[in-house]
């Protein structure tokens, strides 16, 4: 069997495996960090606009609370399943690790398509479900945020369901939310902003200038639209978008603002003016020096890894690259950032959203951006000086780096009773 056939938990739990190998951990502690603290499966009914019922199927995973209240996003998709929010989740608990936020790892989701339900019983699908996961949720134990298909209005829903229970205001129980109730500055592209800042501080490690790379993103949603703009300012090409329906390609350049107007008027980026359409298999082995998967998992595998031109992939989405590609792709010189550090942008924003919400205290735009710079800069260089040190690819490093500090903290809590 393939490497490339894994379900997304047993890639996670393999990543875990071949680090906790080279941290030499014992048998108790990895039978700790492998499995999910808790799993909570609900299924609830909502009322449709007919008056129908239809029933629907949740979940909300918290892996590891060791260094903090779980943290993680909300996703609401036909494809969910436990098993990729378990994934989902054990990422999450490194990824906040990696960047030194006082969090653990969660993740949740609704089968469901949002394209299908009206904007009503859209509502009452995300309240029912933010009281079916309400006994774990909390400001002090567990944040969820917006993922796939999830936005701030959800968040906003959510919070107020969670307040109505409460009986009292409990704005710090979600990030992401609106700015008018309590959301965070900044928060919308905290994501690519990360994004932007370890791409900026890798390239001088690959003897790379902005001016002189072609980009190529995948995934043109808020985090792959915004990582095109930011990576253009930085002073790079873009050479190729991608949506759910295809992708355009010019290698002279695509300006990512006419792009996501267009896209927005349109609903694609299909039929971009001075651009020739590509698939999205195409589109991934484009010519470029810097290639950033912003949409799936399992994007870059075995049958596609050895055609892949970028120099230097930036992990925007989560698990976008299997272990399978990435053994190809490390053989052929390809640097990759890993997404447990490359799109850690976003949950560094949520924390700050998280102490703003809970003091009541508000930062500037460019106070939540100068944070965001210091904590994402000084994360690339510890998992960069963790590579050098221990010999390894950045993501051993990033995995290295944050699973030992979960160790630390696990071993000073101890285990109870």
């Amino acid at each position: 069997m393939l490497v490339d056939v894994m379900s997304p938990y047993e890639a996670a739990v393999a990543q875990f495996d071949e680090a906790a190998d080279r941290l030499d951990l014992s048998q108790a502690m990895r039978a700790i960090l492998r499995t999910p603290k808790r799993e909570l499966v609900v299924h609830f009914p909502v009322r449709m606009d007919n008056g129908d019922i239809e029933m629907f199927t949740g979940y909300r995973v918290q892996h590891n609370t060791s260094r903090g209240p779980a943290k993680g996003g909300i996703r609401f998709t036909p494809e969910v399943s436990l098993d990729e929010v378990r994934a989902l989740a054990m990422w999450m608990t490194w990824k906040c690790a990696v960047v030194g936020i006082p969090f653990g790892g969660a993740k949740g989701g609704v089968i469901c398509d949002p394209q299908k339900l009206s904007l009503t019983e859209l509502e009452r699908l995300t309240r029912r479900y933010a009281t079916e996961i309400s006994i774990l949720i909390g400001p002090n134990s567990d944040i969820p945020a917006p993922d796939m298909n999830t936005n701030p209005q959800i968040m906003g829903w959510i919070m107020d369901t969670y307040s109505v229970h409460k009986g009292y205001v409990v704005p710090a129980v979600t990030t992401g939310k609106p700015l008018a109730i309590e959301g965070s500055e900044g928060r919308l592209e905290a994501t690519a902003r990360g994004v932007q800042i370890v791409t900026r501080e890798a390239l001088p490690d690959l003897n790379l200038r902005p001016d002189r790379c072609s980009v190529v993103v995948q995934g043109f949603g808020n985090v792959g639209s915004s990582t095109a703009r930011l990576l253009s300012e930085l002073g790079c090409k873009i050479v190729g978008l991608s949506d759910i329906t295809g992708g355009v390609y010019n290698r002279n350049g695509i300006d990512p603002r006419i792009a996501l107007r267009y896209a927005r008027e349109h609903g694609s980026l299909i039929g971009l003016p001075g651009t020739d359409m590509v698939t999205n298999r195409e589109l991934l082995e484009l010519p470029c020096d810097i290639l950033v998967p912003a949409a799936l998992e399992n994007q870059i595998t075995h049958s596609n890894a050895a055609r892949i031109k970028a120099r230097l992939v930036v992990e925007a989405a989560n698990g976008p690259t299997t272990p399978e590609a990435e053994r190809i792709l490390q053989d052929r010189g390809v640097t990759i950032i890993p997404d447990i550090l490359a799109n850690a942008g976003g949950v560094t924003v949520s924390y700050f959203e998280w102490i703003q919400s809970m003091q009541h205290l508000f930062w500037s735009e460019q106070e939540i951006y100068d944070r965001l710079e210091m904590i994402m800069t000084r994360a690339y260089q510890a998992v960069q000086e963790k590579a050098h040190e221990h010999q390894t690819n950045l993501r051993m490093a990033a995995y290295l780096l944050a699973i030992a500090r979960v160790v630390e903290a696990t071993e000073i809590r101890g285990v109870y009773p």
